[in-house]
Parts: structure tokens; sequence; C-alpha cells
């Protein structure tokens, strides 16, 4: 399992945002299953969400009090997805809400709520209930492992990344955490990610850092190439750092934020990848010389959602008509296969329409053996290019998702 290199970092406290956690039983006894957040007054929070059409009851009413308050609490539970349930679901989903409202002394559309787990199970709600208490007394800026643990399902480990820059002789704190392993795909991983800064941004620019940073990063990665019911990715500014508000999408302080906002992200989403249900593998897809990023990206995620490539990788087989062949089913208009190129990290295995004469079957195994490497193509159509992030798909990944309800 690549997971083994999943490791847990410095994380970074994120001054007026506080994490509880507690454990209420859904799937498991005894493990973390119930998460808060708290967030100080004045703070800006932005979302994005799932484009199935099948949204979970939590998605819905998320982006219900996103519109309309200002928010002061997350609650998140993992083991139950409180998805495919229908009326009953968006119920429960609020009920939730007002509960911690009344613990936290707000208005019930103050609060964003999350799920993940099984879907088509109503939500135990009376148990998240009895313990969200015990997770609002246990509130601490310190507190992301429990934030990580608490949102696992079929993960190995849990997932942060923490960043600090400096400005005007102010350090500004990014730090966040994430869950998925399995169904990633994007227009947002089957996942769930909570990240925080302590800079001061306007609710509108914080909306537009976001997308670009999760286009940089969650929607930039694939395991099965499926597409959750309960996606979400939030982003908390807290103006708590001292350094100036950000109030437009431009400006040295903006790109720095933005920058360190897109690495926290690209942490993550590769934590995910590599702690990929049943992954042994660390995949870099990169496509270059497109006529625009929609081409590349066809060849891209082509290539990674085929499981004929990723049984290949699994295997260590070198396999390059697999990865030609994903490349010409694309639906790239016109490809010219004349000025494709592949290579193997620094081997290049095709070039002219054919395999080039130097390569050897050996050279190319010798690339696939290892746990990280890059597969690059260079379309030879212009000057576009794209990188998308990827595991191969082993026996065990069967297994997994066989058996995630028993």
């Amino acid at each position: 399992m690549t997971s083994a290199k999943v490791v847990w970092p410095q994380m970074h406290a994120v001054k007026g945002v506080r994490i509880g956690a507690a454990s209420a039983g859904i799937k498991k006894p005894g493990r973390l299953d119930v998460l808060v957040f708290a967030v100080d007054e004045g703070a800006t929070v932005a979302g994005v969400f799932t484009q199935s059409a099948f949204r979970a009851a939590p998605v819905i009413v998320a982006r219900e009090h996103l519109a309309s308050s200002e928010i002061r609490f997350l609650v998140i539970n993992s083991g139950n997805a409180n998805a495919c349930t229908g009326e009953r679901g968006l119920a429960d989903a609020r009920a939730t809400c007002e509960q911690l409202a009344q613990l936290g002394g707000v208005s019930a559309t103050q609060v964003l709520p999350f799920s993940t787990g099984v879907i088509g199970e109503y939500l135990p709600v009376q148990k998240i209930s009895a313990v969200l208490p015990d997770a609002i007394q246990s509130l601490d800026e310190a507190a992301w492992e429990k934030a990580a643990r608490a949102i696992m399902t079929t993960d190995t480990c849990p997932k942060g990344a923490s960043i600090q820059i400096e400005h005007e002789g102010k350090t500004i704190t990014v730090s966040g955490v994430a869950k998925g392993a399995g169904m990633i795909r994007p227009n947002m991983a089957t996942m769930l990610s909570f990240v925080a800064t302590d800079a001061a941004v306007e609710q509108s620019v914080l909306a537009e850092l976001l997308k670009t940073a999760v286009n940089k990063s969650f929607n930039r990665i694939t395991i099965d190439g499926d597409t959750s019911t309960n996606d979400s990715c939030i982003l908390i500014a807290s103006g708590k750092s001292g350094a100036p508000q950000i109030s437009s999408a431009s400006g040295a302080l903006y790109e720095k934020l933005s920058d360190a906002v897109v690495s926290v992200m690209q942490q993550l989403a590769h934590a995910i990848v590599r702690d990929g249900e049943g992954a042994t593998k660390f995949v870099t897809i990169n496509v270059t010389g497109g006529a625009n990023s929609e081409e590349c990206l066809k060849a891209a995620y082509a290539i990674a959602h085929s499981p004929l490539v990723k049984t290949a990788l699994y295997a260590s087989d070198a396999n390059w008509g697999r990865i030609v062949a994903a490349v010409g089913y694309a639906g790239i208009s016109g490809l010219d296969i004349s000025g494709v190129k592949l290579w193997l990290d620094d081997v290049l295995v095709v070039e002219g329409g054919a395999r080039h004469p130097d390569y050897t079957d050996a050279a190319g195994t010798s690339v696939v053996k290892k746990l990280e490497f890059t597969i690059r193509v260079e379309l030879g159509r212009g000057s576009s290019d794209e990188t998308v992030w990827t595991s191969d798909l082993s026996h065990e990944y069967v297994t997994i998702n066989a058996e995630y309800r028993t």
C-alpha cells in the first residue's frame, strides 16, 4: 500500500477556528465519527460540492445555509452518508443543524452539515445528538488530527496539510484535512475536505480562490472514475491573522495566499491518491502540447480511468499499447498520431506514430516497477498542458469494495 507514504505532518493552529470530535458509534463502536468546527464571528466561508444529480441531503442543506447566513459551525459525521434518503434525510440533516445551533447559541442556518459513509441508510440523529455536547466541550484550535480521523471511512490513515506564510510582518496559516480513498473522480472526488486560514478574505474573493485551488488539486485526481453523492470542500477564512483584508483576486497578498491554499489542497489530494483503495502506485499523468486544456484533460483522464492501463501498472507491466489506445479514443478531434510522443519518466516510448527504435521493454519495466512515476504524453497540437494524479487498480480494490457493507 502506498498509504505508508502518507505521513501525518506538523499542523499549525488557525486562530479563530476550533475543532471538537466525539464517538457516536455510528458504524464502529469506539471510533471518532462526529466532528464539529466552531468558527469565530466575522469569518467568511466558501464551499464547492458534488455535481452528482443524487446530491446527499447534507449537501442540499449546506448549500442552502451557505447562501443565506454567516456560518459559525460545521457538523460532520462519518459512517453514514444520509444520501438517497428523501424528505426524511433532509429533515434529519436540518435537525442535526438545529441541535448544534442550540448548543452553540446561533441560528440553525449558521450551521453547515456534512456526512460520509454508506448510501441509502437513514442518519442516526439521536446517536449524533447525544455526543454533540462532548464535541462542543472538546473544542480546541489544535485538534486537527482528531478532525482527520473523525471523517475517515475506508481511509487507512488520516490526511492533513499545513503551511505558514509571511506578509508585512504577519504570519498567515493555512491548515486542512481531507478524507477519501475510493469513488474518487473530479467534480469533487469522493471526499470531504475542510481547510481554514486566519487570513481576512471577502466572501466573493474567497469563493473564487477556492474554485481555483480545487481545480488545481481535488479536481485533478482520480482513483476509479466514480463521483460521490456527498463530496464537499469548505474553505474558512477567520480573519484573525492581523494581515490586511483581501478584497480582490489580485495583488501580492492574494497571490501568496492562493499559492498556499493550492499547496495545502494539492498535498491533501495527493494523500488521497496515495491512500487509494488497494493502491500500490502513485502515478502522475502529464499531457502537454494540447490545443487547449480540455483536450489535454481528455487524454489524461482516458489514461487514468482505463482499467486496462491501471491493472497493467499494478502488475508492473509496461504495456504502453494500452496507454496509446486510451489517447486514441479520448475524443480529441483530428488528432495526428505522427505528432504524439509518449514517455515513461524520461524513457521515450512512442514517437511518430510508432514505438521509438531505441525503446526496450526492460527500460519501460524499470519505470513502472517504481512506486511513483510519470506518464507523459505530448500531443503536438499547441501549448496547453494539464496534470492528473491517479493510482493503479489491484485485487485489494475489488475486495475492499465487494465487502464495503459487510
